[in-house]
């Protein structure tokens, strides 16, 4: 895709802000006429800009209030072993996000549980589990603040 223009940007940034924007509002936002913000965003998911919409969940009304981020160190890191436990650690239902790091750790995991007891029983009986950790360190978030979407 060519470069983002002005109103290529304030789609991205309507859509972060509310995914479920009508194209009429989105068009009435921009003083367009339908079709062309249709054809836009369009555009922008075909060319993978936009990859997805997402609802967002209140953690404490699903039991998953407690965030705690993994760095973890493997013991190797070819592509197949890297590869492979990025698949089998986003498969589990805990871990919402996976990064592959470079500096005194190889990844981090953020993980989200429902308190100290599920933090307990993800290590003893999940990660433990894993074949190529070689250690890990949790650090448990105490408050959060997020922002909505990335600043175009």
């Amino acid at each position: 895709m060519d470069k983002l223009d002005r109103t290529d940007r304030k789609i991205l940034q309507l859509l972060q802000q509310d995914c479920r924007i009508t194209t009429k509002e989105l068009s009435e936002k921009l003083h367009l006429s339908n079709t062309p913000v249709y054809e836009r965003v369009k555009k922008l998911e075909r060319s993978g800009i936009i990859k997805g919409y997402v609802a967002r969940l209140d953690p404490d009304k699903i039991d998953r209030s407690m965030m705690v981020f993994i760095s973890i160190l493997l013991t190797k890191h070819t592509r197949d072993v890297v590869e492979k436990f990025e698949a089998e650690v986003l498969a589990l239902p805990e871990v919402m996000e996976f990064y592959y790091t470079s500096g005194n750790h190889d990844a981090l995991l953020k993980l989200m549980v429902k308190d100290m007891k599920a933090f307990q029983f993800f290590i003893q009986e999940k990660l433990s589990k894993f074949e190529h950790i070689s250690r890990f360190n949790s650090t448990f978030v105490i408050s959060s603040a997020d922002k909505l979407g990335y600043d175009l």
